[in-house]
């Protein structure tokens, strides 16, 4: 007891580290270095399942197990013959097991939706009491003295099969050995078979021998082994013959009739004994199936566990063939029994369901993980659906490598719960934890999307469970939902540093992104140039941004002013088209509308915002003068352009009207507020133009307007 309690101090120094058995060795356990620097990370007196104390002391509960086992059917149908010295051995048993009771309150164990450590007292506590405490209880208790005190109430004895609980430790302790590779699975599944077929014949022999017992001694001759003659030698008097005889002799008659050979000398004589042999028989059906089964399972070699074993023997001689060394080996054996302690293969599972329901499981199951990823933090929720489904569970031991420092991922992962590791190196090549990944962090992401190779080593510090899904499948589903594509990159760009972004927009990313996008804007200002309202919208709806430009860097809203589509420019104002965007050549969607005389577009756009801001302004209205486009000048002298707007002369619309003589247009200038003073690069004003042409009535009207602007 005292080593017990020194190895749960022991045990509460280390940090929570997997055990893992060691087939290449005689010792059957060894620890595995701690993964954080030996910080401590389990609550003082709590008990690893693998600790080497407890180990042992767990194989000394398994003989004490089979004893009782054993020894428990005897002490029910042989109670008043049976020596002394047995019930002393007994209670020996039950003080054992006592003890156990209490160490189970101190044992962590292994979460079997989660596959960590708990290492809670109150969680640990909780599900011991929840589960086999009672029975443990109840199977420790001094029953031979309530018996006595009860008046040996017969009732009271049939609470010994409680004890029979305990036959599930010598259970557990068989599929321990039959995942030991070291040793011979036939001749361990033989063993077991074995001993199950005389349990059940040993139980049935003392239950046999119990029912004759029950008639008083007066009617001995009316049972079954007080009615037998086995040639000179009678029953009749049996309670009196030796223990050892009465046993074989029941033994007997339980073997005969589960092998159904058909009784001789001994046969049921009474109604009790009639009635149990037709339940026991009834039984044995099953077990003998049961054996028969385990027996065709041995040939043709079916089992999970022994495919299990085939596959670690294989790997083992492969391992050892190319010395690959004890840590990789170690490592890469600890993660395939990890995966055979899972207790279903989902691939198996969902063989058989609809696509549909394996989807719905899917998002169930991962879209909460997904949907917390910062890397699709404001994806679309049919985007996240679709990953989902494409993502694999993986399960990783402390101290594995997801990745090493330099390497090009093609697989993605994601947290489900446990925590990760990055490694980087300091100047003198130790290593150190840069930062730490916990639940819904993103693994390998720039690697997997950009082609870059991965700056540190990802590392697991903890038991942790994974989403993976792979490069492909990932960049298939970017092909369908391609909007989501730019939030992605987006994600990827935020907090980086400058040269990983430039990185970043240079890689396959950027181009799949941007290729997309170019090719939706183009059938986006397509369906506008159609007039395609419909169209318009369900692409809209798919995503596509709307202020997307072509090679002239002309949007949708542009397209929509030049046709003169008003639904269609309304439908775009609706929905954040940009009011004031100009094109390659610096005209706005205002100004297309006005050059293309759609009054009715030229309203919307100017009750939404909309302002006339052109690049080279005084060009366009010096050759619209030099048109005489009298409607042009009108329109965009009303929507606010500037009247004094130069041309690459420095000349103004004023100039050029002067210039040819044109009445009409010189006054249309002059009301808009059209400057007489301005001086092209000549030094020339509009009023020496107008001399030049010859027009008196023009002369005098510009005339009157510098002495008007001077008075």
């Amino acid at each position: 007891m005292y080593m017990m309690i020194r190895g749960m101090k022991m045990e509460s120094s280390r940090t929570e580290v997997e055990l893992i058995e060691d087939e290449e060795q005689n010792s059957p356990l060894r620890w595995r270095p701690p993964s954080d620097g030996g910080r401590t990370t389990t609550n003082r007196y709590i008990i690893h399942p693998q600790n080497w104390w407890y180990v042992g002391w767990k194989q000394f509960m398994v003989m004490w197990a089979i004893y009782s086992s054993f020894f428990t059917p005897l002490e029910f149908g042989f109670f008043r013959g049976l020596p002394e010295k047995l019930f002393l051995l007994d209670i020996a048993g039950q003080l054992a097991f006592f003890i156990d009771i209490f160490l189970h309150f101190f044992l962590s164990y292994k979460d079997p939706h989660s596959h960590r450590l708990v290492t809670t007292h109150n969680q640990i506590a909780i599900r011991y009491l929840k589960s086999r405490f009672l029975l443990d209880f109840l199977g420790c208790l001094p029953l031979d003295a309530i018996y006595k005190a009860c008046n040996k109430n017969e009732a009271v004895r049939y609470l010994l099969w409680i004890r029979l609980s305990r036959a599930l430790r010598v259970t557990d302790f068989f599929e321990g050995l039959e995942k030991d590779i070291r040793i011979n699975y036939l001749f361990t599944r033989i063993i077991k078979l074995f001993v199950v077929e005389l349990y059940c014949t040993h139980t049935a022999a003392c239950i046999f021998y119990y029912i004759a017992t029950t008639v008083p001694p007066t009617n001995e001759g009316y049972t079954w082994i007080g009615s037998l003659k086995m040639g000179d030698y009678n029953y009749s008097q049996f309670r009196d013959i030796d223990l050892w005889t009465r046993y074989i002799t029941s033994l007997y008659f339980a073997i005969v009739t589960m092998a159904t050979v058909g009784y001789g000398d001994i046969h049921a004589v009474n109604n009790k004994e009639m009635i149990f042999i037709i339940i026991f028989i009834s039984g044995d059906m099953i077990l003998g199936a049961y054996l028969l089964g385990n027996m065709a399972a041995l040939i043709v070699k079916g089992s999970r566990t022994e495919r299990f074993r085939d596959k670690m023997t294989d790997l083992i001689k492969y391992m050892n063939k190319n010395n690959l060394g004890r840590q990789i080996s170690s490592e890469i054996k600890g993660h395939m029994r990890l995966q055979y302690e899972i207790s279903y293969n989902e691939a198996s599972v969902l063989q058989d369901i609809p696509a549909t329901f394996k989807a719905k499981i899917s998002q169930k199951l991962y879209d909460p993980f997904i949907k917390e990823a910062p890397l699709f933090k404001g994806c679309s929720l049919p985007f996240i659906k679709q990953i989902a489904i494409k993502v694999q569970e993986e399960l990783f031991l402390p101290g594995e490598v997801i990745i090493e420092e330099g390497n090009i991922a093609d697989e993605l992962y994601i947290v489900c719960y446990g925590k990760l590791e990055e490694i980087g190196r300091n100047e003198n090549e130790a290593e150190k934890c840069i930062r730490t990944m916990e639940t819904s962090s993103s693994l390998n992401e720039v690697s997997v999307l950009c082609n870059i190779p991965v700056p540190n080593t990802i590392r697991v510090a903890e038991l942790s469970k994974l989403l993976r899904v792979d490069k492909q499948s990932l960049t298939n589903i970017l092909e369908i939902y391609f909007a989501d594509g730019r939030v992605i990159l987006n994600n990827l760009l935020e907090g980086k540093q400058t040269h990983l972004c430039n990185k970043i927009l240079e890689s396959d990313l950027m181009l799949l992104v941007a290729k997309h996008e170019y090719e939706l804007s183009q059938r986006l200002n397509w369906a506008v140039y159609n007039g395609d309202l419909y169209r318009v919208r369900r692409l809209v709806a798919a995503g596509i941004n709307l202020n997307n430009t072509d090679y002239d860097g002309r949007s949708p809203l542009h397209i929509a002013a030049i046709k003169g589509f008003a639904d269609i420019v309304q439908y775009l104002l609706q929905n954040g088209a940009i009011i004031n965007a100009s094109d390659n050549n610096g005209n706005t969607p205002l100004f297309e509308a006005i050059k293309n005389r759609h009054d009715v577009v030229v309203a919307m756009l100017v009750e939404a915002g909309a302002v006339l801001d052109m690049n080279n302004a005084g060009n366009c209205l010096c050759m619209a003068v030099a048109k005489g486009d009298v409607e042009f000048l009108k329109r965009v002298l009303d929507n606010g352009i500037n009247p004094n707007s130069r041309n690459y002369d420095l000349r103004t619309p004023l100039h050029i009207a002067a210039a040819e003589g044109s009445y009409s247009i010189t006054k249309l200038i002059l009301e808009a507020g059209g400057s007489v003073f301005s001086k092209d690069r000549w030094g020339n004003t509009p009023l020496d133009e107008a001399r030049v042409s010859g027009s008196k009535k023009l002369i005098k009207t510009l005339e009157d307007a510098i002495s008007h602007t001077i008075t």
